[in-house]
């Protein structure tokens, strides 16, 4: 999980649905997400939900993630929400928090990674960032479209009710369509 707070709520709902289907969830944190309290919630309340949910310890450091790979821990990342910031960085090769350390180590397997977009800017300055992505082999989107167009026209949003559907889809090789909805 990364920021975009406003989203945590329908992102924990996916999550439920997913521990119901697979045997072991475990949970990432975005450094942000570890410590910052929002009208949304505190960052007590997201941990404790994730390890009740999930019945697993939250990773939420670079070192905790870095295994991942070299252990081969996970069939799949899902990333939800995605952020812009997020998404850049990937797009970008970067790894310098703990959930772009979680993707690379992963990634070093030929696994998919889901990401299920939230960013205000994505049909502005974040565009490129998911243009690249999209095209790059291990990839997957959840099916996204704008969230508010009269009020945040570059604003784009995953449809989180379709992430166990694209999960299943990405474990298959395949992107769920259609992406944009």
């Amino acid at each position: 999980m990364c920021g975009s707070f406003c989203t945590h709520e329908r992102v924990l709902q996916a999550l439920e649905e997913l521990t119901h289907i697979y045997d072991t969830v475990i949970p990432i944190v975005s450094d942000l997400s570890a410590v910052t309290d929002t009208r949304f919630g505190t960052a007590k309340e997201l941990l404790e939900r994730l390890e009740a949910l999930t019945g697993q310890t939250v990773i939420r450091s670079i070192p905790e993630a870095e295994p991942i790979g070299p252990k081969g821990l996970l069939d799949v990342l899902v990333i939800a929400p995605a952020t812009g910031n997020t998404i850049a960085k990937l797009a970008a090769g970067i790894t310098d928090t703990t959930v772009t350390m979680a993707a690379k180590a992963h990634l070093r397997n030929g696994r998919p990674v889901v990401l299920a977009l939230a960013s205000n800017d994505g049909l502005s300055a974040g565009a490129k960032n998911i243009g690249e992505l999209l095209v790059r082999r291990h990839y997957y989107f959840v099916p996204f479209g704008q969230d508010n167009a009269l009020a945040k026209p570059s604003s784009l949003v995953a449809h989180f009710e379709l992430l166990p559907e694209t999960v299943d889809a990405a474990l298959q090789g395949r992107q769920l369509q259609p992406v944009l909805q």
